[in-house]
């Protein structure tokens, strides 16, 4: 048979040399070189499992130690087990017993008489893995823990079917000026104005009955002092302790909004600036070119005429120069000033 050449550190806590015997047997059997350690007694368990110089893959515990047992025993161990897979080995094939110790946070349960040495190893097996993962599936839970609460973009979870609040980074305490208690005593309804929540609630119902897929889009926010502000809202769906919740990133975009919109504006106008003042000039523009064909026309002018000719030039001259004048203070007037909104939030860097 081939062995498993895998290196394993196994604690097994079992004050009975006999089984202790057999449970060594049988993972030599399976194992090419295991390092087991013992402990007959929990508080012999207590000082190997507190020595930081040792670190186990996983312990074996049975149930009934001179000094302890039971619950407390599996409290006590999980207590100070640093996360290690714990396998309790029991004379007793007490079913309730053995679902309440899975939920007390034991990895497995095994019943001595039942025990072979391919029962024992796939044990072994299935339960580091498991601690393997799940370990990995903590870290993952940390580092997206850090992301979403440090991120400098308001965040929240809120949940599909209440639309209470579940969670809310500091971003967002600071945004919108409730406390972090004060959201999770809210829905995302009373982050709206009033005149929104029936578009809001369009969009909820819109959703499939699954509330699956991104939703982004903009939308209009309203602060704790009343201040109303243009939102781009990017949600997608995430787990949370079981259950399927949804994921809020909101990006204040209302000086962009504003920006945008007194260009639009500013556009409008100076279109209306060049259209009524390409026809006004073209009144004086027009006078001064027919006087000047008349001057020039060769013919004789009476000098009378041609004082009433240059009275005219002049005077269509003076009116050019005022339109002119007038063009260039309502431009001047519509000029962006660029110091008035903030291009870090623009740009979103």
């Amino acid at each position: 048979m081939i062995k498993d050449k895998s290196t394993y550190s196994i604690l097994i806590i079992e004050d009975n040399p006999g089984d202790l015997f057999i449970f060594q047997e049988y993972l030599r059997d399976q194992i090419l070189n295991p390092t087991i350690v013992s402990a007959h007694s929990f508080e012999e368990a207590s000082k190997i499992l507190k020595d930081n110089t040792q670190k186990f893959d996983i312990v074996f515990l049975d149930l009934s130690l001179p000094d302890k047992k039971g619950t407390t025993l599996i409290h006590e161990i999980l207590k100070i087990g640093k996360k290690v897979p714990i396998v309790v080995l029991t004379g007793y094939s007490d079913i309730q017993f053995s679902i309440e110790s899975l939920h007390l946070g034991v990895s497995d349960y095994l019943i001595k008489d039942e025990l072979t040495a391919l029962a024992l190893y796939k044990s072994l097996r299935y339960n580091i893995e498991r601690g393997k993962y799940l370990v990995q599936l903590e870290q993952s839970e940390k580092r997206y823990i850090d992301l979403f609460h440090l991120s400098p973009q308001p965040m929240w979870i809120y949940d599909l079917d209440t639309l209470k609040f579940l969670d809310v980074n500091d971003a967002a305490t600071k945004h919108y000026g409730y406390s972090y208690e004060e959201f999770l005593a809210m829905t995302i309804l009373e982050i709206r104005p009033k005149e929104e929540i029936p578009t809001l609630t369009k969009v909820l119902q819109s959703m499939p009955l699954d509330h699956s897929g991104k939703i982004k889009g903009f939308y209009k926010h309203q602060k704790k002092d009343g201040t109303v502000i243009e939102v781009e809202i990017t949600s997608n769906l995430v787990s949370r302790i079981g259950k399927t919740v949804r994921i809020i990133l909101a990006n204040d975009v209302t000086d962009r909004v504003q920006y945008i919109k007194a260009i639009i504006d500013q556009n409008e106008k100076l279109k209306e600036i060049a259209w009524v003042q390409s026809h006004v000039v073209r009144a004086p523009l027009a006078r001064l070119m027919g006087l000047v064909k008349i001057l020039d026309g060769g013919n004789g002018v009476p000098e009378k005429d041609k004082n009433f000719i240059y009275k005219e030039l002049l005077n269509s001259a003076d009116e050019l120069d005022d339109i002119i004048r007038d063009i260039s203070d309502k431009a001047s007037k519509i000029e962006i000033n660029n110091t008035d909104y903030d291009f870090g939030d623009i740009t979103g860097r």
